[in-house]
């Protein structure tokens, strides 16, 4: 029996689907220039037991597995493969548990970000990572990547809040790791391995999050700043004064155009570069301090809203400003991250690289962590661009090695990083990772061919 047969056999009706237009649907994810194999088969599991199966099936007939939430990763680390089997978890949608006594929450993979925020909202309680794509990105994809996000800077990355997984392994078993309690040594820390695994290790069934209180009222400083390395330096001089801001992010006047030419928030004008904190400890001292680092660095102007309304709108343009500048062009997304110190010395090569190679970057940045985001943008179907984009790419990775840094913060490696995290890690510890990979997919069938 072929394994299509099996899965026909040991599957409810509807969820195999093997014609072309749909299959294609499922086979890349937002990483617009990474490359994408022919799927063969799309099953759309509804249970833990289901995805079980299907990974028995296809380590029993060396299929290949490609796991996908909801397909926004940045990376090309939900691409199709020649002839694998795409295994769509955004179905496993429940939010399974929510103990407020523990601050814990239990959801399957396919949970919108979003929703288990408001979810656990209404008991007081408050999920932190938030990618800017946290109105769609589910949670299992967001622990496949370690997903951080615009509060990471204070509270920590996806996997400082995932607990406990459920697992299917490529030898088609269904186990589980990690615990439920706030303390725990027992073993080794496979829970905090599988997170940012991007689904070469195992399939993600369950997902178990440790949550916080909710936060208090916030305060947003806006900084507005001639040129990115001025900027740069405010995000030193914030390190610097050991400020620690719930958010600290980056948006240049390329990116506010982008997204007023599409929503018209009239933002655009508010100066060359900005600087967007958020504080969220009690009394205005850290506010105040946060906007004397800005005014200290060179910031041109600065306030301290008191406005809801007008500090939830730049927070809003900085999330909408890759989508507004997909619209331009296609769209090559970094996400290098450097030690705080050297953000300033990371955006004057960046803008190096823009004019040596021809092409326009512009930026946004989780600037508070480090986390930077060049986003190189190229005129559709101009392949002379093209190439000058990559070759930038490839030299914003360099010199993030060359700095300290890393040469991905939150997207993951997928296919777009391959290079850059062999020459970050050297072959000592790529061999590592081949050793730990082979021992949880002795048949190679789990997103073969990304990250390492």
């Amino acid at each position: 029996m072929s394994y299509r047969d099996e899965l026909a056999h040991v599957l409810p009706e509807g969820r195999v689907f093997d014609e072309p237009d749909v299959v294609a649907a499922y086979s890349r994810d937002q990483a617009a220039w990474a490359p994408v194999g022919r799927a063969a088969v799309l099953v759309r599991p509804a249970t833990p037991e289901e995805v079980r199966q299907v990974v028995r099936i296809c380590a029993e007939h060396r299929v290949p597995v490609v796991a996908r939430g909801a397909g926004t990763g940045l990376s090309g680390g939900a691409n199709a493969v020649d002839g694998c089997v795409v295994l769509a978890l955004e179905g496993m949608d429940a939010i399974l548990e929510i103990d407020p006594a523990e601050q814990l929450a239990v959801v399957q993979p396919g949970v919108v970000n979003d929703r288990l925020r408001a979810a656990v909202a209404e008991h007081g309680l408050w999920y932190p990572p938030d990618p800017a794509s946290s109105p769609w990105s589910t949670i299992g994809g967001n622990a496949a990547t370690n997903a951080g996000g615009v509060c990471c800077v204070k509270y920590g990355v996806t996997r400082d809040y995932v607990l406990g997984l459920q697992i299917v392994t490529g030898k088609g078993e269904l186990v589980r790791v990690g615990r439920r309690t706030r303390k725990g040594v027992a073993g080794y820390d496979l829970t905090a391995m599988f997170v940012g695994s991007e689904g070469t290790l195992g399939v993600i069934t369950e997902i178990t999050v440790r949550l916080l209180p909710r936060r208090s009222a916030q305060r947003t400083v806006v900084g507005a700043f001639d040129d990115l390395e001025t900027a740069g330096r405010a995000v030193a001089r914030t390190a610097e004064s050991h400020l620690t801001p719930a958010a600290l992010e980056l948006v240049d006047r390329y990116c506010l155009r982008a997204v007023d030419d599409w929503k018209n928030m009239g933002l655009s004008d508010m100066g060359n570069v900005l600087l967007l904190g958020r504080t969220d400890t009690p009394g205005d001292e850290e506010a105040r301090a946060l906007q004397e680092a800005f005014d200290a660095a060179g910031a041109t102007w600065s306030t301290r809203s008191t406005d809801a309304e007008e500090a939830e709108a730049l927070f809003a343009a900085r999330r909408l400003a890759y989508p507004a500048l997909e619209r331009l062009g296609p769209v090559l997304t970094e996400d290098v991250c450097v030690p705080r110190g050297l953000v300033p010395e990371m955006l004057v090569r960046i803008e190096r690289h823009a004019k040596e190679h021809g092409v326009h970057i512009a930026n946004i940045a989780h600037a508070g962590d480090g986390n930077l985001h060049p986003l190189i943008i190229v005129p559709a179907g101009d392949e002379a661009a093209r190439t000058r984009a990559e070759r930038a790419f490839d030299a914003i990775l360099d010199d993030a090695i060359a700095l300290g840094g890393t040469v991905t913060g939150e997207h993951g490696v997928g296919l777009l990083k391959k290079r850059g995290m062999r020459d970050e890690l050297g072959e000592d510890v790529l061999a590592l990772h081949r050793d730990v990979k082979r021992a949880l997919d002795p048949y190679g069938i789990l997103n073969p061919g990304k990250v390492i």
